[in-house]
């Protein structure tokens, strides 16, 4: 909620004071040990080459409780709060992506709707089996035509004339865990007229009409399952809905929550790692008679990588103990920013590893390939980074278009409010002593007026109907918004552990270093993208798209069967 305040107009300085999350260091650790020594036993060059973990690691993983690690302690779990199965993620994500993975996907999405949204029932029965391991499951809500748009998915749950089941058919695909799951929560149209009114359903992989495809080779995680779905006249008990007709949007929409957050820890893990590669390597490694740590361009990458995983922690920490504490609030923004950020951030950093590492760094003898194959899927989970470079922005002018109806003012009305912005700014009640802090948190202040500017501007030039989706023309407008709101929010979270360490007498001068470098960059990114009209170069860029399209479509490819220009006639 602390960005859709902010973009309503208001800041509520309480929502960036949450103490420090609570946190059993000692259980996470002895988690993050018994993982290490299960990797003792394990080739993960072999189960790669394969394609699948072998059945007893997944029996091991079980045993020793990985699939039940936020499951509550009354259904068998090890009870986990957000914040522990974070640092949890963070740890072994430097260990093994694709073997934790599959855990990770149970928990995080696979059984997060159960947790969030089923009944007694359902949880007593359920959630036993999830917790030691015996039913893995899935999270199904990808299909082969439809991606990110989920309310217009084409599977469908149709009522039973009896009433006693929903038949279920339709194609999923993309299916994290599809051949290890016992169950999978599967998202379909409960009414075809009304595109939208979705339900959420239990459906167990050993029913009549289920049926698995095979393993789609991959550029990475490939010990991970991933395979398409197809249900054909699956007789779903209707005790199996989650929640109630017609709230499986909302269901899914909450579940991915938690799932970015997941994805984000990884990313800050991996960011910590490469740097710390980096700065191992540039100092060890000589050119021209000196360390290659000595190099400007060398030092940028290990601070950006640092950086980067700094505010990527601070962004997770922060929604993560805001969803600890209210596990339904809307966080679609908050979470999203730390999805684009960290997963975005992630991938630049370890490419810049492999660059620092040099010839080095592109041996397979070498962990830097296989990380890089591994992370790169992240940008296209739960959203892809396109996909999250315009959700925020748009989620905003959809609130303020709400909040214009509910209020029963026209899109006009929007003009005192905007100018009033302008002259008068906004004022945010808090004031940090140390001058470090306090001008961060201006830059913050900044950032968030100019994506507020922008939010207001696009309403009142484009009207409502933008807020409903029309934006097919307006990505750029949408891409700065959300670029603006992003550092505003990354410079609250980061002010936030800032001030922790400072009331504990425990700031470094590199957390006050690490403050300053980041507000430095959301200033020079706020000068780039509170401009309202597209630049030159993104106006350029759709002429350049239309001739490129209307001369392809027309003449085919011009080059030759070997890919050279082919010669014209003379």
């Amino acid at each position: 909620m602390i960005m859709e305040n902010i973009y309503r107009g208001h800041f509520d300085p309480e929502l960036i004071r949450i103490g420090p999350a609570s946190m059993d260091e000692a259980k996470v650790g002895m988690i993050v040990e018994q993982y290490r020594q299960i990797l003792k036993d394990y080739l993960s060059g072999r189960s790669e080459a394969e394609g699948l973990l072998p059945a007893e690691l997944l029996r091991k993983m079980g045993d020793s409780g990985f699939f039940g690690l936020t499951v509550e302690t009354e259904y068998g779990g090890l009870g986990l709060n957000l914040s522990e199965y974070l640092k949890v993620v963070g740890e072994i994500a430097r260990l093994d992506i694709p073997v934790a993975f599959t855990f990770l996907a149970h928990l995080s999405i696979g059984i997060k709707a159960l947790q969030l949204f089923g009944n007694e029932g359902q949880k007593h029965y359920y959630l036993r089996k999830a917790a030691s391991g015996d039913m893995i499951f899935a999270f199904a809500l990808t299909e082969p035509r439809i991606g990110s748009d989920a309310q217009h998915i084409e599977t469908t749950a149709v009522m039973s004339e009896d009433e006693t089941h929903y038949v279920l058919n339709g194609r999923k695909t993309y299916i994290t865990n599809a051949n290890y799951a016992g169950g999978m929560t599967v998202f379909a149209q409960q009414n075809p007229k009304e595109p939208g009114f979705i339900g959420a359903f239990i459906v167990e992989t050993g029913w009549d009409g289920v049926q698995i495809g095979k393993e789609m080779p991959k550029m990475g995680l490939g010990s991970s399952s991933t395979a398409p779905v197809q249900f054909r006249n699956v007789r779903v008990p209707k005790e199996n809905l989650i929640g109630m007709p017609g709230e499986g949007f909302k269901i899914a929409m909450s579940v991915l929550n938690y799932g970015r957050l997941g994805l984000g820890a990884s990313s800050a893990s991996i960011m910590r790692l490469s740097a710390r590669e980096m700065l191992n390597r540039a100092t060890s490694r000589v050119q021209f008679q000196v360390p290659i740590s000595s190099f400007q361009l060398i030092q940028e990458k290990i601070v950006r990588a640092r950086v980067g995983e700094a505010v990527s922690s601070a962004m997770n920490n922060l929604a993560a103990m805001t969803l600890q504490a209210h596990p339904l609030l809307p966080s679609a923004i908050e979470t999203s920013h730390c999805k684009l950020f960290g997963t975005t951030r992630a991938w630049e950093a370890a490419y810049d590893a492999l660059q620092t590492a040099g010839g080095a760094g592109y041996l397979k003898t070498l962990p830097y390939e296989k990380r890089m194959r591994d992370i790169r899927v992240t940008t296209v989970f739960e959203g892809t980074t396109e996909v999250h470079s315009i959700y925020p922005a748009l989620w905003g002018m959809r609130l303020i278009a709400k909040s214009l109806k509910d209020a029963g003012r026209s899109s006009l009305s929007l003009v005192g409010d905007l100018l009033k912005l302008l002259v008068k700014g906004q004022n945010w009640p808090l004031f940090y002593e140390n001058s470090v802090m306090q001008k961060a948190f201006r830059e913050a202040n900044r950032c968030a007026k100019a994506a507020r500017v922008l939010l207001l501007s696009g309403l009142l030039l484009y009207g409502k109907k933008i807020a409903r989706g029309d934006t097919a023309n307006r990505e750029f407008l949408f891409r700065r918004i959300t670029t603006l709101s992003l550092y505003s929010f990354g410079l609250l979270a980061l002010l936030r552990e800032t001030d922790i360490k400072h009331k504990a007498g425990a700031v470094q001068a590199e957390d006050l270093r690490i403050l300053q470098y980041f507000a430095a960059e959301a200033n020079q990114a706020r000068k780039d993208n509170k401009r309202f009209f597209d630049s030159r170069k993104e106006k350029v860029n759709g002429a350049l798209f239309r001739e490129y399209s209307n001369s392809q479509s027309e003449g085919g490819d011009k080059t030759g069967p070997e890919g050279q220009a082919a010669t014209p006639e003379k």
